[in-house]
């Protein structure tokens, strides 16, 4: 016997944690291929090239769906957004991250979905229950301890750790930004005209990535168009269709199930053997998003007005990045 479907508002719900996930596989992706790609690619550059990667897919599949141009009232939150998170965070990510080492970069990256909840509070109402402030604690407490885990003899500069701030706080912002946006422009009209401001953002790199891409291996621009196609143009877009479906403080505290699944792929894909402290780090990052995402068990009372149900939790792990 068949199973009924379920219901709209349940179905909603799954759709956009299946997109969350999709987002946060493809931004922990997103580590191995910078690896790769930084080699060759010094940091601007490499920006460069992702976002032109990601535009063109956008652009085409905007073009085949005749999606149109956004309204208006959305262009303010998109601008913003491509200015902050697709054109400032991603070069100051790459150039941070080549100043300092893991266990700072994460412990200064990582305060980004706490700034998220903290913007989105202040400037756009969102709730913060105390599962999600205790399940945001205890993922960052794991984001920390698998950055110090995998940590080498690199150092760390004030500059880095300026950098790092920087994309943080750009990070944050963005996502604030686009979740207004979001109201009144479909997930795939935010993302593509997004990345292309990012990418005018970026233009002053031009001549760097021309250059460089005429010394670098084959590899190193393959993993940089990847970039662009997934992580950018496949992750953004099905980040902003879960981020249209929930609030902007839920959706940064999922991303930080990535360092999980960075562990995990560096371990498969780099072969570097995570430690037992990288092995526990990771547990409190998918531990926190669960808590995180997850509702207390007493319903609002009907007829109640005074009392709001958190919603249902995404079972789902979830970005920079």
């Amino acid at each position: 016997m068949n199973n009924p479907p379920p219901p709209p508002a349940r179905r909603a719900e799954l759709l956009a944690a299946a997109a969350a996930t999709v987002t946060v596989v493809l931004w922990a992706s997103a580590f191995v291929s910078i690896r790769s790609a930084g080699e060759a690619y010094s940091p601007g550059a490499l920006a460069l090239g992702r976002l032109l990667a990601g535009a063109l897919t956008l652009g085409v599949i905007c073009l085949l769906r005749r999606e149109g141009w956004p309204p208006r009232s959305a262009w303010r939150g998109i601008a913003i957004s491509g200015l902050l998170w697709f054109g400032v965070y991603m070069v100051v990510l790459n150039w941070g991250e080549q100043q300092v080492d893991a266990g700072t970069a994460a412990l200064v990256v990582n305060t980004g979905p706490i700034l998220i909840a903290l913007l989105g509070a202040r400037l756009l109402g969102d709730p913060m229950p105390p599962r999600l402030l205790a399940g945001m604690a205890v993922s960052f407490a794991g984001a920390v301890t698998v950055g110090l885990s995998m940590s080498g003899e690199g150092g760390s500069s004030v500059l880095g750790v300026v950098l790092c701030l920087l994309a943080a706080v750009t990070y944050a912002a963005g996502v604030v930004a686009q979740k207004p946006a979001l109201g009144t422009a479909s997930p795939l009209q935010v993302t593509t005209f997004g990345c292309l401001v990012g990418a005018v953002v970026c233009l002053p790199f031009a001549g760097q990535l021309v250059q460089e891409a005429a010394k670098a291996p084959a590899s190193a621009t393959l993993n940089m168009v990847y970039l662009g196609v997934f992580p950018t143009a496949l992750a953004f877009t099905t980040w902003a269709y879960a981020l249209s479906r929930t609030t902007a403080s839920r959706m940064g505290a999922t991303t930080y199930a990535a360092p999980a699944l960075v562990v995990l792929m560096s371990w498969l894909f780099l072969g570097e053997v995570p430690g037992l402290l990288t092995l526990v780090g990771g547990a409190l990052c998918l531990a926190g998003v669960a808590v995180s995402r997850s509702r207390s068990r007493p319903a609002a009372r009907a007829g109640d007005p005074g009392a709001v149900a958190e919603p249902r939790p995404e079972r789902a792990a979830d970005s920079a990045r």
